[in-house]
């Protein structure tokens, strides 16, 4: 119980709803266009698009605001393309450049805190968009260009600077603060120390690892694996023992109440189909939108929510069997343990090189 109660332990100021509002109005943009030409395959991309460039809005000068967004939107738009592009690779490229990409995704720390924090997040989009190319693969009749998804992600990225431009105008073009006020906001300049250089390296290692875990032994959804390995990597063995045991408990609630969900388009047919996958995707919006509200107000909810929202426009599209939701969840479980024992066993480490100097330095 005790347990039970850290892992939903609440905190009631982090509940934000007009943030919420704000992002299903800007994501209902991107999902009736893509509705209007019939290529629902790009949606994911221009969603993310979006929320992350809103996430690494630095705030400030407008004129600075864009111009780090619009920075921040090349890279992703450089990863998408890597990551899109290696749907079809060998098992090791994927591997080689997943330890690349998390590898100085780790050391932008020395830019600064919020730097790091925009780095995580590209990190997780990488990762995203290889299991998705790799499951667009495997489906012969979904056809996904590259180039088509790295316009979705700039798309959905510069309709971030489009609303934060008219923001702007309406508030009488003065500077604002940045937008997400709980996330890391500095940019300060740090020097590269061991420590931070062995987390980035262990991140990197670990993340290769369950990459090629789960693309070289070919695991059905196994990119949950990578996903919830690097979200459970905290720099603290018991921050990344709570994240874990949140995410887990968060992703088996999702899984659960998407199962649910995609049961509707299987009992219609015709016209009540389409009408009933439409609303899906409304009501996977309406999910998104909730995490958006609750993310700091608990991790384990907040990520059954997004989980929910993901896997019914995961399979939407081309629905798999219900099995297919345990898959997720029994990969999110291998991930955190990872996790886990990895920062266990650095901590040990750690302690060890520390008491080593201090016997050497006692009187013999």
């Amino acid at each position: 119980m005790k347990v039970l109660s850290k892992v939903f332990a609440v905190n009631p100021a982090g509940v934000n709803w007009p943030r919420a509002v704000l992002f299903l109005d800007v994501a209902l943009v991107p999902m009736l266009v893509f509705w209007t030409f019939g290529n629902e395959q790009y949606l994911f991309s221009a969603l993310f698009g979006v929320l992350f460039a809103w996430l690494a809005d630095p705030g400030g000068s407008y004129g600075q605001r864009v111009l780090r967004i619009a920075v921040f939107a090349l890279i992703g738009a450089g990863l998408t393309a890597l990551g899109f592009g290696l749907g079809n690779a060998a098992w090791g490229w994927l591997v080689l450049a997943a330890f690349l990409v998390t590898l100085v995704a780790g050391l932008a720390i020395v830019l600064g805190a919020h730097r790091f924090a925009t780095g995580l997040l590209l990190n997780v989009w990488f990762i995203i968009t290889l299991g998705i190319a790799v499951g667009i693969d495997q489906q012969s009749h979904i056809t996904s260009h590259t180039w088509a998804q790295v316009l979705a992600w700039v798309g959905g990225s510069a309709l971030w600077i489009v609303v934060t431009f008219a923001e702007w105008l309406i508030r009488g073009r003065s500077d604002r603060p940045q937008p997400i006020a709980e996330l890391p906001g500095d940019t300060a300049q740090r020097k590269l120390t061991r420590p931070m250089i062995m987390y980035a390296v262990i991140r990197a290692v670990v993340i290769a690892v369950t990459v090629a875990l789960a693309f070289g032994l070919n695991l059905s959804h196994g990119y949950w694996m990578p996903i919830a390995a690097i979200v459970t990597l905290q720099p603290g063995l018991q921050q990344t023992t709570l994240v874990g045991m949140q995410r887990v408990a968060g992703a088996l609630i999702g899984a659960i109440a998407a199962a649910l969900l995609l049961l509707i388009p299987n009992s219609t047919h015709g016209t009540n189909h389409v009408m009933a996958v439409r609303g899906l995707e409304i009501v996977a919006l309406v999910l998104l939108m909730h995490g958006v509200a609750i993310r700091f107000w608990n991790y384990a909810i907040y990520t059954a929510a997004i989980a929910a929202g993901v896997l019914v426009l995961i399979d939407l599209p081309s629905p798999s069997d219900y099995g297919a939701e345990g898959y997720r969840v029994l990969w999110t479980l291998c991930g955190v343990a990872i996790g886990v024992v990895v920062m266990l066993l650095a901590g040990l480490v750690a302690k060890r090189g520390a008491k080593a100097p201090s016997q050497a330095a006692e009187p013999s």
